[in-house]
């Protein structure tokens, strides 16, 4: 930090590497250490589950929260609809009205894991800007708004130039999402006394056009603290597998495949993953990430309990843990694996198990493991992409492991 941190806020947010820009990083610790603010972040639903894209937000406002301010989550049922160009060459596809209510109800039941909600002073409150956002009036928010946000202005924002550059088509409708965005903030600050937002390095643009609109149309000192995009120390983006997004809600991945993710970290990431993605102690995560060779690996048995109890539960972490023991340790098979069923006289090809059990996306994928000798049966290669596997081929009760690698397992059984 370029300046000793008065707030516990920033001091917290600067040790455990959350500070990427801040828009008056001096002028807002000053305001953090004289008494409690409000801040916020947004999530729009574009799908029924948050994934680990979403993680550093959640964790932010976490810390927000434990360093004695108020948070809000602001669910975007407005901007959802209009799609977000940060970051993409292509226009998000368009949702229903009901696919973004769907997506929301889905995600509500996820924040509480992170936020504590309630009437408190410092309790956490959810917001949905399609309460203002659908009532707005076209000619008026024009009038009011729009001459305060210029062209010229926009156009430097990465969000639109990337855009241009790379000469990818870029709809008014998305082109209107900066100015919805920077609406937000001045939103709540007129209605919960908001002060400062958080986002990912890539609403920058958005949340520094908030900032300026605050300023312009109520008179208002706004802060805006994004946080580093999140890359593994290969150069890989966080949270980008072979297998997809790494979703929070279990219905989309088990809570064992969720801790087998941050299980599989690399050496080199382990103390900054624990430092953003866990509550242990700084002195506890020194300790860990000072561990050399095979012994990293109690570092990260560490960090695949702590963010598998935080999202799903230390009784699934728990489970998670016992499964992955009996699975790798005691060369079993741990019972929270996923399953592949078989009905009597029924019978199934490899490749479409090993899909149902997602150690394949596709068929394609499955068949590219096969070729490659990367699919295993039991204590077989399966080298035939037509090998099929029928229930009489297992005792009843009984189960044969299916393992796409060394690291990620499924089970195959019969129904009794």
């Amino acid at each position: 930090m370029p300046f000793h941190a008065e707030s516990l806020l920033l001091k917290t947010l600067a040790e455990r590497g959350f500070i990427h820009q801040c828009t008056d990083e001096q002028a807002l610790d000053s305001r953090a250490a004289a008494g409690p603010l409000v801040g916020y972040a947004g999530f729009d639903m574009t799908a029924d589950s948050l994934h680990i894209g979403n993680l550093v937000s959640l964790m932010t406002l976490r810390r927000f929260q434990q360093a004695g301010h108020k948070p809000i989550v602001l669910l975007g049922g407005g901007t959802t609809s209009v799609g977000d160009p940060s970051g993409r060459d292509t226009t998000r596809p368009t949702l229903s009205s009901d696919q973004i209510a769907a997506n929301q109800a889905s995600i509500r039941g996820l924040l509480g894991r992170f936020v504590t909600f309630g009437e408190g002073p410092t309790d956490a409150i959810l917001v949905d800007n399609a309460d203002w956002l659908e009532s707005l009036a076209y000619l008026p928010f024009l009038r009011e708004v729009g001459r305060h946000i210029t062209l010229n202005r926009m156009l430097t924002f990465d969000s639109v130039r990337l855009r241009l550059e790379r000469e990818q088509p870029l709809t008014f409708l998305e082109f209107n999402y900066m100015i919805l965005q920077a609406y937000d903030f001045v939103e709540l600050h007129k209605r919960h006394g908001c002060v400062v937002q958080m986002g990912g390095s890539d609403q920058w643009g958005n949340i520094v056009g908030g900032v300026e609109l605050g300023r312009k149309l109520v008179g208002a000192t706004l802060f805006g603290l994004t946080t580093p995009l999140i890359t593994t120390a290969s150069g890989a983006k966080m949270g980008k597998t072979a297998q997809g997004a790494v979703w929070l809600k279990a219905e989309r991945l088990a809570p064992y495949a969720y801790a087998q993710f941050w299980r599989n970290t690399e050496d080199a990431d382990v103390g900054r993953f624990l430092r953003l993605f866990t509550d242990l102690p700084l002195e506890e995560i020194k300790r860990l990430e000072l561990l050399q060779g095979a012994e990293i690996n109690a570092a990260k048995k560490v960090l695949a309990f702590e963010t598998t109890a935080l999202c799903h539960g230390r009784a699934a972490a728990e489970a998670a843990a016992s499964t992955a023991e009996a699975t790798f340790a005691q060369g079993g098979v741990g019972e929270d694996l996923p399953t592949f069923t078989l009905a009597p006289g029924q019978s199934a090809l490899v490749i479409d198990a090993a899909v149902a059990v997602g150690l394949a996306t596709s068929r394609g994928e499955a068949k590219r493991l096969i070729e490659q000798g990367g699919l295993r049966l039991g204590e077989r290669v399966v080298t035939d992409i037509g090998d099929r596997l029928a229930a009489e081929d297992l005792p009843p009760g009984q189960t044969l492991r299916l393992s796409a690698g060394k690291k990620r397992h499924a089970v195959i059984k019969r129904e009794r």
